[in-house]
């Protein structure tokens, strides 16, 4: 059999098959160290550091080993790239038969029920909806796999929701188009495969038997391989909780309309139930103020118009799983409304009684929209669950797993216990390539002036390095409050998340190579901009997550009293994961050079600044902008050897 040095190696057989691949020496321990624990069935933790080449380490074990693999990464772009670029190429390279699969969740794939109830419903008028069904329309007739991904359409389009099924809609079997149907079809196939790509969404929906499409494929798995790691315990909270939304009460609504006309249609009495649920959501929406917010679940209850609300739609959910009761077996859609009605009802049951010890209750408004949510302190159980009940193997990765060079905060978010740990650094020169600046005299965070400083601060680098910067933020307010600064004192182009989806302005600003992007959180991550288009990332501040977080608050409280200490065991951790981060967004190729900025004086002036030094790459360091104008403008770079020694005692 072939080794992994014949396969790696200078020379190897990645080389002379792959366009462009060369020899990395890490990329190769990382692919042997996989291999062992593969074939030991143990758990590796392992930090790959940018540019080292991940991908191909777990993907040529993965493919070699024989065994049935799943391959779960951060989200669904991540898991296209893996399918249908990466794993295409290693397989070919390697010339072996594998068969492969890629399993998404049920939102992910039309439903060719739920699209003819769709264009079946007299109320859907809106022009844009109508326009957005005629094109599902004629694309459902050629498309294979069904994956919503393959129309050019927005990911946020209002026809989606109503043309996918979710676990409270789908009927099943029962289904007059179950012969056809692409979630079935991608089941079977990934049943049926060696090797399954999913994504984070998808793997914890099956861990918390919610049913998202594959929960015959995990009890089947040989080997697990989290790509992305650092975001699972996140994730995994999301889905080990309960949740009930204003979403899934319209929708209920509207398909109890819409079975009724279909199968009941004396029964005009259901339609009232239904609408009278939907005005108590409009209502419990109402009472909970303008704007968006995320809030803990006192000051719901802390106030009498939202009980009131929150009663009257319990009674009116409880109405419509009355009505449905009564009109059981007139029709299998009636049938799928009244189990959906029921199992909302006992989430809503559960939610208005008193919460156990190890779980937080939060709300949140956004736009129309409300979701009321029950998620778990901690996950760690569950997992230690998952790893017991199961002899595999486990590889976690990520290029930002370790604070420093320790991997205890992840481990004991997952519960994992006795794993191998490994780091290899990104092969980049980063002494040559990469400048870091902390400018002197700015304020604290906390001073009302702090914005317009950051704001001065940005205009200036902006104009050294001729646009081509990321401003990246930790709260929208700031966000906001610089981006109107910017305009009239720039004479670059300005993108600011919000104004278009995501992927449309990241294609933007690779396409202008001179702009400056403005973003909050989903942007420090998961944005792949190589070359000269991003020269320049300033992030404003150390990315400290919210205390006034109801879930992190109570992470908070729940930790300082059984004798931790919540800044340093959770705080601190979660904010070095962060700024790794954004500060990776800048050097993506070993041609590359840019300017990373920190614009918090805490960096160097409190104590736990070092957590965050020890943690990034061994940037070249300056505190002098004229340093800055000159690496932008002489193209020079800056000095080899050690990295230079900050003044860290403030100024």
């Amino acid at each position: 059999m072939t080794s992994l040095a014949d396969i790696f190696g200078p020379g190897g057989l990645l080389t002379q098959r792959i366009p462009g691949f060369s020899h990395r020496a890490p990329q190769q321990a990382m692919a042997q160290a996989i291999a062992r624990v593969m074939e030991a069935r143990e758990t590796l933790i392992c930090e790959a550091g940018t540019g080292i080449g991940k991908t191909f380490s777990y993907l040529v074990p993965a493919i070699l080993c024989g065994r049935k693999v799943l391959i779960s990464t951060g989200t669904r772009n991540l898991q296209d790239q893996l399918f249908h670029r990466d794993l295409p190429q290693v397989r070919d390279a390697l010339g072996l038969p594998v068969r492969v699969a890629l399993l998404k969740g049920r939102a992910n794939y039309l439903c060719r029920h739920r699209l003819k109830l769709a264009l079946e419903d007299p109320a859907a008028h809106d022009p844009q909806l109508r326009a957005q069904l005629r094109q599902v329309q004629d694309w459902s007739k050629t498309t294979r796999q069904g994956d919503v991904a393959e129309l050019a359409l927005p990911e946020d389009a209002q026809v989606w929701p109503v043309v996918t099924s979710t676990t409270d809609n789908c009927i099943g079997q029962s289904c007059p188009e179950w012969q056809d149907c692409h979630l079935a079809a991608a089941r079977r196939e990934a049943q049926a495969a060696d090797l399954v790509v999913v994504n984070h969404h998808l793997f914890c929906a099956d861990l918390a038997l919610k049913d998202e499409g594959f929960g015959e494929i995990l009890p089947g798995a040989d080997a697990f391989i989290v790509d992305e790691a650092h975001q699972l315990p996140e994730v995994a909270a999301s889905f080990f909780g309960i949740l009930v939304s204003g979403r899934q009460l319209h929708d209920l609504a509207r398909d109890t309309e819409l079975e009724q006309g279909r199968e009941a249609a004396d029964a005009l009495e259901l339609r009232e139930r239904a609408a009278g649920l939907r005005r108590a959501v409009q209502d419990l929406r109402l009472s909970l103020g303008e704007g968006d917010r995320r809030g803990p679940w006192h000051d719901l209850i802390g106030d009498p118009e939202p009980v009131r609300a929150l009663a009257a739609v319990l009674r009116r959910l409880q109405s419509l799983a009355q009505g449905l009761k009564a009109m059981e077996g007139r029709g299998k859609g009636l049938d799928a409304c009244l189990g959906r009605a029921t199992d909302l009802a006992a989430r809503l049951e559960l939610l208005s009684a008193p919460a156990a010890a190890d779980q937080v209750r939060w709300f949140e408004v956004q736009g129309r929209g409300l979701r009321l949510h029950q998620t778990p302190l901690e996950v760690a159980a569950v997992f230690r669950q998952q790893f017991e009940r199961q002899r595999a193997a486990w590889v976690f990765t990520s290029a930002t797993l370790a604070v420093g060079d320790s991997f205890t905060h992840f481990a004991a978010q997952l519960g994992i216990e006795g794993a191998t740990t490994e780091r290899w650094d990104s092969p980049f020169d980063y002494a040559r390539q990469a400048l870091w600046f902390v400018p002197r005299g700015l304020p604290e965070p906390a001073d009302p002036l702090y914005n317009t400083a950051v704001l001065d601060l940005a205009c200036e680098l902006i104009g050294y390095s001729e646009g081509r910067a990321f401003l990246l933020f930790t709260s929208h307010r700031a966000l906001r409050e610089v981006a109107e600064g910017l305009n009239g004192r720039i004479h670059y182009p300005i993108l600011v998340q919000g104004s278009a989806p995501r992927a449309e302005l990241v294609r933007r600003f690779r396409e202008l190579g001179n702009a400056v992007l403005l973003g909050t959180a989903s942007f420090w991550e998961g944005v792949d901009v190589p070359g000269e288009a991003l020269s320049c990332v300033v992030i404003d501040r150390l990315p400290f997550a919210s205390p006034g977080d109801p879930v992190l608050a109570a992470r908070i409280d729940a930790l300082r009293r059984r004798g931790g200490n919540p800044f340093f065991e959770v705080q601190l951790p979660q904010a070095v994961i962060a700024l790794k981060q954004g500060a990776g967004r800048l050097i993506r190729g070993v041609a590359d050079r840019g300017v990373l900025v920190v614009c918090d004086p805490r960096l160097l002036r409190r104590s736990y600044g070092h957590t965050f030094l020890a943690s990034l790459p061994p940037m070249a360091r300056t505190r002098d902008p004229e340093q800055v104008r000159a690496f932008f403008a002489d193209q020079s770079t800056p000095p080899a050897g050690p990295v230079a020694v900050w003044d860290e005692n403030g100024g």
